[in-house]
């Protein structure tokens, strides 16, 4: 079993008006086979915490720490990062002019792993993740995410996901912008990596509906840059019904 932990993390960025400090202490533990829950309202830091694991240079650690079975990420550039098994399935996917999907993914698996697949059994592997995703055949020869709706960058995070077999993924709102159908096949897709129990996940949304595929096993809701509330998949329930006002007004702090 594998643990990411996070301690007192204080992160800020430059602004135009000076430092915002947008984390204020965050603490949280992720094991393998653990499915967290992010969330909170716009602006709450939840999107902030997603790209300081993945080690966006935007953001700045003022404070606290990170660390994957003990071992200090925020030490590790990005390509360490995914080496030792974080993946980030972005919130607004990026194409990649020139780079077909065929060799992205392949060279991506072997910097990962540190050698190249057995192209047989990758070649099956990718089809197979392809099919399931409802991804076209002829994705693999078109360029990253060039040209793509949304939903079908969505998928192809996903496709990434199952393919590269992290240790921790965090999906920061990959159901934003998804139709049903869209929705109900990433969510399998991340289900399905779930089931190793090889993968421990942190879902950041805003929304409750994609929880309805993917279960959480706790929740957590962030507000002004701070772990508020903690629990089980009820407290998604009750966000639900009762909306974020409660943590926004002086009764609720």
């Amino acid at each position: 079993m594998s643990t990411l932990d996070i301690r007192d993390l204080q992160v800020s960025i430059e602004t135009e008006q000076g430092t915002k400090e947008i984390l204020k202490g965050v603490n949280l533990t992720v094991k393998t086979g653990e499915t967290h829950a992010i969330m909170g309202p716009n602006g709450s830091g939840k999107s902030t915490l997603a790209s300081t694991i993945a080690g966006h240079p935007r953001y700045r650690v003022d404070g606290g720490s990170i660390t994957l079975d003990g071992e200090d990420v925020l030490a590790m550039s990005v390509d360490e990062r995914a080496r030792a098994g974080l993946f980030l399935a972005m919130q607004y996917p990026v194409e990649v002019p020139g780079v077909t999907m065929t060799n992205f993914l392949r060279t991506a698996k072997t910097a990962i792993d540190g050698e190249a697949p057995s192209l047989r059994t990758w070649t099956k592997d990718v089809r197979e993740a392809m099919n399931q995703l409802r991804i076209d055949a002829d994705f693999a020869h078109r360029n990253v995410n060039e040209g793509f709706s949304g939903g079908e960058k969505k998928r192809v995070e996903i496709l990434q996901l199952e393919l590269f077999k992290p240790r921790f993924a965090v999906l920061d709102e990959t159901d934003s912008g998804l139709d049903v159908d869209a929705l109900k096949v990433v969510s399998e897709g991340v289900n399905r990596a779930q089931a190793t129990g090889a993968m421990g996940t942190l879902l950041i949304t805003h929304y409750t509906r994609i929880l309805r595929y993917i279960k959480p096993d706790f929740v957590h809701v962030f507000v002004d840059g701070r772990v508020a509330e903690e629990g089980g998949a009820e407290l998604a329930d009750r966000l639900e019904d009762e909306g974020y006002d409660r943590f926004l007004t002086p009764a609720g702090k």
